[in-house]
């Protein structure tokens, strides 16, 4: 049985796709977890982990598969070691499902099976926003978006929103499995409940922004070619002109393809008339700091720098292995073409980011998918008016991410009750509002420049207020609870005498 069990498993973890970005299909979110607890309910340990391995093959295999695109059509890897590379990288994020039955059946299943196994996917999903500087896709919370589920993202951000949904699967799983009523009572409550929350926590404040976000579509073949330099910045002064009478222009990640030394004179125009006109101009570049101890003297950093009207810089504090670092770069840069991608020798910043001001509206940043870091964004924008983020989806192709990845921002702004300005190199450009909805977006894959007002917003979401504490602490009881009552029982086997 277990090779169709296996098969079974890898089935179920590829269910998590539809039911995010691009497919949308938010209540099938509850067949994968449901259907994991079924298919390893009567498993032993050793069973329950590679059952677990095979449900994160699935899981990982078809959310995040979209690395192939990077890997095989941006750094000229020959197709059999991109499809290998690939395989790896799913095969090692599944074993965090495999660790996750493993303690589930060694520790948990015992006793109290549910609550433990609940308790266990929430400590799961936040070990994946840290553990080897983490990772956070394709989390449960994130398919609460436009359903009741998502009332709870300003409560306890996407891990009560992901323990929601877990809540009612498990429920439905166990009314498959027992055929008691209980389950049946429980399934609907999460729902029930989520219906009476208040959908906001914040309110509009005096500050708004008019803004004109500038989505190039510039091919990543000819980003970083230094013979195209002119022509990418005549591209971006030529949809920028029209547009001198908004507060804030926006260009995306690396918007200026250089160090701004190289790219201050062709620019010169340009930026003297948007001084002149008052409006901001906030533009992604590489940007390079002087440091004693480094090597070449200086680090370089993926940075957000406001270049008119205002002064302000913000370096990104999570960078893309490979794709901005390499990691154990002594050991592996040069192995192959992967490793050697342009501008993958960026630094971390030394020390804490401010907000940018935009005249007196403050705009928390987060660079590309930063922003799918639920305590960063948290910490970072509890004294902003709004959220701003910009990103270079060209390297995902056609795939699903740049999907995914505006979804992501979306479940940010209702967490912290702000608005999100997207701006992204070819898509997708958008403006978000406090509860999620988009307000107006671009079409991806065109160049062209989206107009439209941002509100700023006051106060604060209790996520803000006291991040995934609660909610980790409510895993934590879930998944202790079990083990409690199962060393009484252990107790009274081995001593049967003493009550």
């Amino acid at each position: 049985m277990m090779p169709l069990q296996f098969i079974l498993c890898l089935i179920a973890g590829a269910l998590i796709a539809p039911s995010l970005a691009p497919f949308d299909i938010p209540y099938l979110a509850l067949a994968p977890p449901a259907l994991l607890y079924l298919l390893s309910y009567q498993k032993n340990t050793t069973q329950g982990a590679l059952l677990g391995w095979a449900f994160g093959l699935g899981f990982f295999g078809s959310g995040v598969s979209w690395v192939f695109v990077s890997i095989s059509e941006h750094s000229q890897t020959p197709l059999p070691l991109a499809v290998g590379l690939t395989t790896l990288f799913v095969a090692a994020l599944a074993l965090l499902f495999s660790v996750q039955l493993y303690l589930w059946k060694k520790l948990f299943s015992a006793r109290m099976p549910v609550l433990s196994f609940i308790g266990l996917w929430i400590l799961f999903e936040w070990v994946r926003s840290w553990l080897f500087t983490g990772f956070p896709w394709l989390y449960l919370g994130n398919a609460s978006l436009d359903t009741p589920y998502q009332n709870l993202l300003p409560i306890g951000g996407v891990w009560l929103a992901s323990s929601a949904i877990l809540i009612t699967a498990l429920a439905i799983a166990e009314l498959i499995r027992s055929r008691s009523l209980l389950p049946l009572l429980i399934a609907p409550l999460p729902l029930i409940g989520c219906y009476l929350l208040p959908p906001l926590w914040t309110e509009p404040s005096e500050n708004s922004l008019s803004v004109a976000i500038v989505q190039p579509n510039i091919a990543q073949a000819i980003k970083w070619n230094q013979g195209y330099r002119e022509d990418i910045l005549t591209q971006y002064e030529t949809l920028t002109r029209n547009h001198l009478d908004a507060q804030l222009v926006l260009w995306p990640e690396t918007a200026i393809p250089a160090l701004f030394r190289y790219a201050a004179a062709p620019l010169a125009e340009l930026l003297n008339d948007l001084d002149s006109s008052g409006t901001t101009l906030i533009s992604g570049l590489p940007s390079a700091i002087p440091d004693s101890e480094h090597p070449k003297g200086y680090l370089i950093h993926n940075s957000l720098a406001i270049l008119t009207n205002g002064s302000g810089v913000y370096h990104k504090q999570r960078l893309v292995p490979f794709g901005e670092y390499v990691p154990m770069e002594k050991s592996i840069r040069g192995l192959f073409d992967f490793f050697n991608l342009p501008m993958s020798s960026f630094s971390l910043p030394t020390s804490q980011q401010p907000l940018l001001s935009v005249g007196q509206t403050k705009l928390s940043a987060a660079i590309c998918y930063e922003i799918a870091y639920p305590e960063l964004v948290r910490t970072s924008s509890s004294d902003a008016d709004m959220l701003l983020t910009v990103s270079n989806d060209t390297w995902f192709g056609r795939s699903i991410a740049p999907a995914q990845h505006l979804q992501i921002a979306r479940v940010r702004a209702v967490e912290n009750g702000r608005w999100v300005i997207r701006g992204t190199n070819n898509g997708i450009t958008a403006l978000i509002n406090a509860q999620g909805a988009i307000v107006q977006q671009l079409p991806q894959f065109q160049s062209g420049v989206l107009r439209g007002t941002a509100q700023g917003m006051q106060g604060q979401t209790p996520y803000q207020q006291y991040g995934a504490l609660p909610v980790l602490l409510l895993a934590l009881i879930l998944t202790l609870i079990p083990l409690g009552q199962r060393r009484k029982r252990d107790s009274r086997e081995r001593y049967p005498n003493f009550r």
